[in-house]
C-alpha cells in the first residue's frame, strides 16, 4: 500500500522490487547525461506555447522585436538625475555601484555565459530643470507627470549623452531627493516612442531606489526590459501577500526571494536554452529524464527543462532546483513543478508554481512565501497534478547533481 498524502499533495511511494529497479535505471541514465553531451531531444515544437496579445505574453513561437533579446551583448546607460530642491548626499559612482557589477553578474550566470549586459553611468549628475515635488513620483503615477519627467530628464542629458550608442536607458534619480518615491522604481513602456540622436526610445527603466537599494531590483526590472512578466499576485487593495503565485522562485516574482535564477521556461524564452536542452513530454509512454539544475554552471549539455502540453495556451513545467549560482540562497532542493499560461498577461499569474507539500512550508525567518518555499519534490516523492492528470516521480539524485525524473501524460497507466 502506498504511503497516504493530503490531495494534491507529494506521495512517497514505499520501496518494491519494481521502484528500486527504476531507481538504478534512472540513475544510470542520469549519469549518461552527465558523462557526454546530450543527444538531441524529439523536436520540442508540439511544447512551444503560441504567443499571444497579452502583456508580456510566455508565447514562444515567436519573439516581439519591440524588445531587446539578450542573446549577445548589450549596452545600458546609466544618468544620474539632480534636482534643484535637493543637494545630493551620495555621488553617481556609488550609485553605480550599488547595481553593477551585480547585475551584470546576476545575468551572466542565468544565461550559462551566453549574455552580457554591460553599463556606462555616467560620471556626473544631470541637473532637472524642476523640483522633485513637482513630478509626484508614486508607484502608480499619473500618466502625464510621468510623461513629463521623461522629457525632461531625456531633454537635460541629450547634450551629455549619445542615446543612439545604447539598448538600455536607466534614469536614476537623488535617492535624497524630497518627492523621491523609493517605491516607483520601474519600466516605463511609451505608445509613443521618444526620440534622441536618432534613436526610438521604447522603454525606460526609471530608479528611484533608496541607497543601498533592494536586492536584485534592477535584475528584476531589466528582466521587463527583455519581454518577461511579473510574476507576484497584487491583491487589488494593496493589502494581503504579493508572492502567493511563485514565491521565492524566479527574480520577476521577487527580488528578495532566496531562488531568483529566472525559470527555465523564462531562459527558453530568451534563448538561454537550446530546443535539445528541453524534454517535450507527450502522449503514449512515460518519460524518464535527467534534469540537470536550472541554476547550475555551464559544462554539460543536458536536458534543464521537461514541458507536457496541457492546453492551446498552457503547459506544465518541469525542472530541478538546487543551492547554485543565483540559487545559492535558496533553503531547499528538488524538483520543481509549475504552470506556465501564455494567455496570462503581467501580474495576472502567467507562472503559478504547484505545491508538492501543501500542508507543509519552510524557511518562515527568509522567505518572501513560506508556503512555498518547500514546494519542490524530493528523491522518492511524487506528485499528480491537480487538474492535469500528469505524474511526477523523482527517483534519484545523481553525484554530479542531476535528478531524475518519471513524467507520466494523463491518461498513462
Amino acid at each position: 500500500m502506498e504511503g497516504q498524502q493530503p490531495p494534491g499533495g507529494a506521495e512517497r511511494p514505499r520501496l518494491r522490487a519494481g521502484a528500486a529497479s527504476f531507481t538504478a535505471l534512472a540513475a544510470l541514465a542520469a549519469t549518461g547525461l552527465v558523462a557526454g553531451p546530450a543527444a538531441a531531444a524529439p523536436s520540442a515544437s508540439p511544447c512551444v506555447l503560441p504567443r499571444t496579445s497579452a502583456h508580456h505574453s510566455l508565447g514562444l513561437d515567436d519573439w516581439n522585436d519591440a524588445y531587446p533579446r539578450p542573446e549577445r551583448s548589450l549596452d545600458a546607460v546609466m544618468i544620474f538625475l539632480s534636482f534643484p530642491d535637493a543637494t545630493p548626499l551620495t555621488t553617481p559612482a556609488e550609485l553605480a555601484a550599488d547595481h553593477f557589477p551585480a547585475t551584470t553578474d546576476f545575468f551572466r550566470r542565468a544565461s550559462y555565459g551566453r549574455f552580457t549586459l554591460r553599463a556606462h553611468p555616467a560620471a556626473a549628475w544631470t541637473p532637472m530643470p524642476r523640483p522633485s515635488t513637482d513630478y509626484a513620483v508614486r508607484r502608480d503615477w499619473a500618466p502625464e507627470m510621468r510623461a513629463a519627467y521623461l522629457r525632461d530628464a531625456l531633454a537635460a542629458a541629450d547634450d551629455s549623452v549619445d542615446f543612439s550608442r545604447y539598448d538600455i536607458v536607466y534614469l536614476v534619480a537623488d535617492p535624497d531627493a524630497p518627492g523621491v518615491d523609493s517605491d516607483a522604481t520601474k519600466v516605463v513602456n511609451l505608445e509613443r516612442p521618444l526620440e534622441a540622436d536618432g534613436k526610438r526610445i521604447q522603454r525606460v527603466v526609471t530608479v528611484f531606489e533608496r541607497h543601498p537599494p533592494d536586492r536584485n531590483v534592477l535584475a528584476h526590472e531589466t528582466g521587463h526590459v527583455f519581454d518577461l512578466p511579473d510574476l507576484y499576485r497584487r491583491p487589488a487593495d494593496g493589502k494581503g501577500d504579493w508572492d502567493t503565485h511563485v514565491g521565492d522562485w524566479d527574480v520577476m516574482g521577487s527580488q528578495f526571494g532566496l531562488a531568483p535564477d529566472p525559470f527555465g521556461w523564462h531562459k527558453w524564452k530568451l534563448g538561454w536554452l537550446d530546443r535539445d536542452q528541453v524534454a517535450c513530454v507527450r502522449g503514449g509512454e512515460p518519460r524518464v529524464v535527467g534534469l540537470e539544475p536550472v541554476s547550475a554552471t555551464p559544462g554539460t549539455r543536458g536536458t534543464r527543462l521537461a514541458v507536457v502540453r496541457t492546453g492551446a495556451d498552457g503547459v506544465l513545467a518541469i525542472e530541478a532546483r538546487a543551492a547554485t549560482g543565483n540559487d545559492a540562497g535558496t533553503c531547499t532542493e528538488g524538483v520543481l513543478v509549475y504552470r506556465v499560461e501564455a494567455g496570462a498577461a503581467s501580474g495576472d499569474g502567467p507562472v503559478r508554481v504547484v505545491d508538492g507539500h501543501p500542508d507543509t512550508e519552510a524557511c518562515g525567518d527568509r522567505s518572501v512565501y513560506p508556503p512555498l518555499a518547500d514546494a519542490p519534490l524530493e528523491v522518492g516523492e511524487r506528485l499528480t497534478v491537480p487538474g492535469t492528470g500528469v505524474r511526477v516521480e523523482v527517483a534519484d539524485r545523481s553525484a554530479s547533481g542531476v535528478w531524475t525524473v518519471k513524467i507520466t501524460p494523463p491518461g498513462v497507466g
